[in-house]
């Protein structure tokens, strides 16, 4: 009788090491094409994934018929040109920045760069999945920091926090994800200054361009250089630039030896060729980013209207999304809203199981969505 060619799942559970048998996985929520199928919804409004609604730069788009005649060179291993384009715009040199293939690999690479098992790192709950599971997948420690019953980030608590032990990196997103609140200059400079001089400090900006607008918002690479603490700001191209399904961020940092030290970890190629000349065109075309960061900032402030108006309070937002209590469990509530073809991230993290994270869409997208919520929650509002 033949061998089985199947491996036990037991054993591939012994192979595996110990930090990453014990991870999560991390949810990157449900496409399109899957709620479509399983629900046979004729229109979807996917508002889980913080996605532009608004697309990437028309001048951007000119480049596919460039790139299909280029398909067969390398990338540019080190995305030269778009470093050097990046410099111009955010006055961080060329060697101080590294480009990702999406923020979230950049996480990566800092975890797998600078941890080792025992080291503690510093963040916040609820928290970006990634700034918990890259941690713990090099055996570090995380300690995260709840937010305020208002939906803030609690600077005390913090500033405890990175007292309180040995720390290697502190790291939140400024504006948060998953709540949408912001720490201004003065809280920032503050609890960096409470932390080990040998912190390593990652400031995730992912929304920055949707939090320029606000009052005290803080560009973390003005402020960081005001202290001798080794740092990094990771940005995208993601979000305000809706080049979400190439895959490309970049990393400012405060000198040449923390970038060097990520480009021992990096992959070769980590970036494509596509998703580097489509950043460059969207970079050479920011009227259209600000135009539809505008917009949906405009948006933004209807949709909590509404939801405020429905008798929710919602979290007030600095990101292109709304973070809300919503009463009872959220992923059975999410589940419920994919019948009316709506998409929305329900949060799991212990004691936010009962909140949302909806993403500001077109109109007719969030208003789709204000619909399904009353009627699932047992509200009637015919106003939409």
């Amino acid at each position: 009788m033949a061998a089985s060619s199947s491996v036990p799942t037991r054993s591939i559970r012994v192979l595996a090491r110990p930090e990453v048998a014990a991870l999560p996985v991390y949810n990157a929520g449900l496409s399109e094409d899957e709620v479509r199928q399983k629900y046979n919804a004729s229109h979807i409004s996917k508002l889980g994934s913080n996605e532009n609604p608004y697309g990437p730069s028309p001048a951007a788009l000119k480049q596919w018929e460039n790139l299909t005649r280029q398909l067969f060179r390398y990338p540019d291993a080190t995305a030269s040109t778009l470093r050097h384009a990046l410099a111009q715009a955010t006055g961080t040199p060329a060697d101080h920045i590294m480009l990702g293939n999406g923020s979230e690999q950049i996480i990566r690479l800092i975890c797998e760069a600078y941890l080792s098992p025992g080291d503690r790192v510093v963040t916040v709950l609820p928290s970006f999945g990634l700034h918990v599971i890259w941690p713990e997948m090099m055996g570090a420690r995380v300690d995260a920091v709840p937010i305020t019953a208002e939906g803030q980030f609690d600077l005390p608590a913090m500033k405890r926090a990175v007292q309180a032990a040995p720390l290697k990196i502190l790291m939140f997103s400024n504006p948060s994800n998953p709540v949408g609140c912001m720490m201004n200059a003065t809280d920032m400079l503050e609890l960096v200054a409470c932390c080990p001089q040998d912190t390593l400090i990652v400031i995730d900006e992912a929304y920055y361009e949707y939090a320029l607008g606000s009052p005290d918002y803080p560009d973390a690479t003005k402020i960081l250089p005001r202290q001798a603490r080794p740092w990094l700001v990771l940005r995208t191209f993601s979000k305000a630039y809706a080049l979400a399904g190439l895959r490309i961020g970049y990393a400012l940092a405060s000198d040449t030896s923390v970038i060097g030290t990520l480009n021992k970890v990096r992959d070769p190629f980590n970036t494509n060729m596509a998703a580097q000349d489509m950043a460059l065109a969207c970079l050479h075309d920011r009227t259209h980013m600000h135009d539809s960061v505008a917009t949906t900032v405009a948006e933004r402030a209807r949709f909590m209207n509404e939801l405020t108006r429905q008798g929710y309070a919602p979290v007030p937002s600095h990101t292109n999304f709304i973070f809300l209590d919503v009463g009872q469990n959220a992923s059975a509530l999410a589940e419920r809203l994919l019948r009316h073809g709506v998409i929305i991230k329900p949060w799991r993290e212990k004691g936010f199981e009962t909140c949302l994270r909806v993403s500001v869409g077109l109109p007719a997208d969030n208003d789709r969505f204000l619909r399904a919520l009353s009627i699932e929650t047992g509200q009637t509002d015919d106003s939409h």
